[in-house]
């Protein structure tokens, strides 16, 4: 088996400061065995932090593109075009970091997993099932069927097979499940048993608490992806919806001031990940996003609304905010980096290198929240008007604005639908009322927060986000007549899966990321 040490490489180089960034393209082996390669001194509380460092670094670094397609930002005039993000004609390892990055990250949780068994470390194992699962959604959101169940296996499975995404999903909750039934166990979860727990866990400090609700959110963000449609409601198949949600604890979902942040110690020398990639590296040399510029498409949205948020993402030039059309060729009359926003946002990083980083946000949760309500998931509380109202306003305070600013823009925005819950028509072929306004609100606050779930919100309800309540045609969306009217709904698999996995993953088919749907996409 080729590079079997990859994995003991890749889990040492997470526990390291010095790794916190870096796009990685290395060929990374889901069948290596951690066991045959990684110190049996390796403990869960060593291999903990590191990990969910690893994480939020992914988190920060690896979805830019998506904030592209989803019309966020676009590349500065000043830089040659990028083919593949920008005509949708990809190679296999377009973007192979997520999957590489993916998976070494849950094959280190399923290691301290395992760990966490041997020595009976309740806390340590329950965060590890939840973290292992928060990174399979995210896989199989991007790829549909991948290799789960036999996964991290090495000799003993030396070719995992593929699983379907329903089954995928199905396993992580069974794994929720099993995560929620050790937090609830005073003895499994004792500090005496869970050593170097409160300074091991870097988001929550082991509070079972606070993990409780992260599993509860993480369990609703995947039912509400079986929702399809706005205007006409569809649900995937498959899954016992009303089931999954009695299994949701008392603690209730991750809410405000209460997002899943983290900060090991970032400093100049160390930074934070986000700010590592959109602001100014360890060097001091610049970020290596540097090409990266606001949209007009989203300027524009903003402005339309007087959203004083477009002030937390992006950096105005002289004479105010301004943004390119996505896939303007450079050169010519094509407006350079220093005209345009410079995307430097969430919140423009309050404390430089050294803010903390995030993995799931309050934010995203209220969002959550309210769809699940105005969809009927959720079915006692506040109403879905409340919790929008509760997510704006967090949104506000998560970028370091004010609840008073958030009441001035809904009030301001009375009767356009984008803001107003009450204004958004609903009737045959018109948005769905209220539930269009939160998908829209959405858009406005996730924008390079969770740019992957704005995607999937994109795929399973085929909302138009845009000015005028949805009506106008969106953003520019490739510079490719071909692919003119389509953003892709997937991505291909790495070839290194066909150099090492040829027979199982041949066996998905020929994959088409414009046509070859998840198993949750029912548009």
């Amino acid at each position: 088996m080729k590079l079997k040490n990859i994995i003991y490489t890749t889990a040492i180089a997470a526990l390291l400061m010095s790794a916190i960034g870096g796009c990685s393209k290395k060929k990374f082996d889901i069948n290596a065995n951690p066991d045959d390669v990684t110190d049996v001194s390796v403990t869960p509380s060593v291999l903990l932090p590191g990990a969910l460092q690893a994480t939020s670094s992914t988190i920060a670094s690896e979805y830019w593109f998506l904030e592209w397609w989803m019309g966020h930002g676009a590349r500065s005039g000043s830089y040659q075009s990028l083919n593949e993000e920008e005509t949708y004609k990809f190679t296999n390892d377009f973007h192979v970091g997520i999957w590489n990055q993916l998976y070494s990250n849950a094959n280190n949780y399923n290691l301290m997993v395992n760990k966490a068994v041997e020595t009976g470390q309740g806390t340590y194992e329950a965060i590890g099932r939840i973290m292992k699962s928060h990174n399979f959604q995210i896989l199989t959101d991007i790829y549909g069927n991948i290799p789960y169940s036999e996964a991290f296996q090495g000799t003993a499975v030396p070719t995992p097979k593929y699983d379907k995404g329903l089954d995928i999903y199905k396993g992580i909750f069974a794994d929720l499940d099993k995560a929620i039934v050790l937090l609830n166990d005073a003895d499994a979860t004792d500090p005496a048993k869970n050593p170097d727990i409160a300074s091991a866990d870097i988001v929550y400090a082991g509070n079972t608490t606070s993990w409780k609700r992260f599993a509860n959110t993480l369990r609703l963000r995947m039912l509400i992806h079986l929702y399809n449609g706005i205007a006409t409601q569809q649900i995937a198949p498959g899954i016992d919806i009303p089931a999954q949600m009695a299994k949701v604890t008392s603690d209730g979902f991750i809410g405000a001031g209460q997002s899943a942040h983290l900060n090991p110690g970032f400093s100049g020398s160390k930074p934070n990940p986000y700010y590592r990639f959109y602001h100014t590296n360890e060097a001091g040399s610049g970020s290596q996003r540097d090409h990266l510029r606001a949209s007009k498409y989203a300027i524009d949205y903003y402005n339309y609304d007087g959203d004083p948020r477009v002030s937390r993402f992006y950096v105005a030039p002289a004479g105010g905010h301004k943004g390119i059309p996505f896939g303007t060729p450079s050169g010519g009359t094509a407006p350079l980096g220093d005209q345009l926003s410079t995307i430097r946002g969430p919140g423009l990083i309050p404390n430089g290198a050294a803010s903390r980083a995030w993995i799931f946000t309050s934010v995203e949760s209220l969002f959550l929240q309210a769809e699940a309500r105005q969809r009927g998931l959720i079915i006692t509380g506040p109403t879905a008007f409340a919790l929008l109202t509760s997510a704006i306003r967090e949104s506000f305070v998560w970028l370091g604005l004010t609840s008073a600013q958030a009441d001035a823009y809904i009030l301001g925005n009375a009767t356009y639908p984008d803001v107003d819950y009450n204004a958004a028509p609903l009737g045959p072929g018109l948005p769905g009322g209220g539930l269009y306004t939160i998908l829209q609100q959405k858009w406005f606050a996730l924008n390079m927060i969770a740019p992957y779930e704005l995607w999937t919100d994109w795929r399973r309800t085929d909302i138009v986000y845009g000015i005028g309540g949805g009506f106008d045609p969106g953003p520019t969306i490739s510079v490719d007549p071909n692919h003119a009217p389509a953003i892709p709904i997937r991505l291909f698999y790495p070839q290194n899966e066909y150099n090492y996995n040829a027979a199982n993953v041949s066996a998905e088919g020929t994959v088409n990321v414009f046509t070859s749907k998840l198993f949750w996409d029912l548009n």
